[in-house]
């Protein structure tokens, strides 16, 4: 992956053009999902398409101009900085309020990486279409916040709350999910393999403390490091870091902690007990907080739980 900063002005377009040309294709999922149910709103994202479509001509014409007719592949995923995105335009049947959160998202993060190349770039007419082209971006992300409750208008409050409330699944709710679910579900094998193994609480708590700890590091390091932020919104990635390792450690923590007991039958069954918790609260956050469906989060998130802990005692027993 390239750092942004270690782009050329050549290499900021060609992404520019592949951004625009994703957001036009996922517009018209969009627009073809939403036209049953949603007639109006499908209409709006087919005018996004449209705008994205001018935007990518553009771009297009431009790069021409600069650097003649090759431009080179350069996508997202190649330039490190990008959230990963989750392909709710595949999702059946596609909600409105997803879609709606999802182009919103995605209007954001383009507007910022203009906004970041417009600055970067000293030719006089790149940096003048990158700046209109950030401005038009800001309209698209009202446009996409307003579908179905042109309401909202009227009142400002509601736009700082549904701000906040992005900060925080993007800062907070986004990085610390991560965490718990990795350290409650990955920390499960050593632990009851452990105690399976050895029939004895003090080596299972040591094992599950190390564990816990040591995937809290990795979680956490890993987090920070993904990204810095400036292009995702995601907030600043030491604090997004201790988020996502502390969660991370206390995922694991949680079920190791019954091993403090001597008895081992009882030990077992607390810790049982408390995986089934953790389970549910992930399952809570992921329907709460991430939109999924709940009996959808809970098949998951309990398929996964039921394979590393079969698979833990699994390896015990041997």
């Amino acid at each position: 992956m390239r750092n942004f900063d270690e782009l050329s002005e050549k290499e900021l377009l060609a992404l520019a053009i592949s951004l625009e040309e994703e957001d036009e294709r996922i517009y018209a999922d969009f627009a073809q999902e939403l036209r049953g149910n949603f007639p109006d709103s499908a209409a709006a994202f087919e005018e996004m398409r449209k705008e994205e479509s001018g935007h990518r001509q553009r771009l297009q014409d431009l790069y021409q101009q600069k650097f003649g007719e090759h431009i080179p592949l350069i996508r997202r995923q190649d330039v490190r900085g990008f959230v990963t995105r989750r392909p709710v335009w595949l999702a059946r049947p596609l909600r409105l309020k997803a879609a709606r959160n999802e182009a919103s998202s995605i209007e954001q993060e383009t507007r910022r990486f203009y906004e970041r190349a417009a600055a970067r770039t000293s030719d006089a007419s790149i940096r003048r279409l990158l700046d209109d082209l950030a401005q038009e971006e800001r309209s698209h992300q009202n446009r996409a916040e307003d579908l179905n409750e042109t309401e909202r208008a009227k009142n400002a409050s509601r736009y700082e709350k549904e701000a906040q409330k992005k900060l925080f699944l993007l800062q907070v709710v986004q990085p610390g999910l991560a965490g718990l679910m990795d350290g409650s579900v990955s920390t499960l094998a050593p632990v009851f393999a452990a105690a399976f193994a050895t029939h004895t609480t003090h080596a299972a708590f040591l094992v599950g403390l190390a564990a816990s700890i040591g995937a809290g590091i990795s979680m956490g390091f890993a987090e920070a490091l993904s990204d810095d932020g400036s292009l995702t919104g995601r907030g600043h990635p030491l604090l997004r870091g201790i988020i996502c390792g502390c969660m991370t450690a206390l995922g694991g923590i949680g079920h190791t902690l019954p091993f403090l007991t001597s008895r081992f039958s009882l030990a077992i069954g607390i810790a049982v007990a408390v995986v089934v918790v953790e389970l549910g609260v992930i399952t809570w956050v992921r329907h709460r907080f991430m939109e999924t469906p709940a009996l959808s989060a809970a098949v998951q998130v309990a398929f996964g739980g039921a394979i590393v802990f079969g698979a833990g005692i699994l390896i015990g027993s041997w």
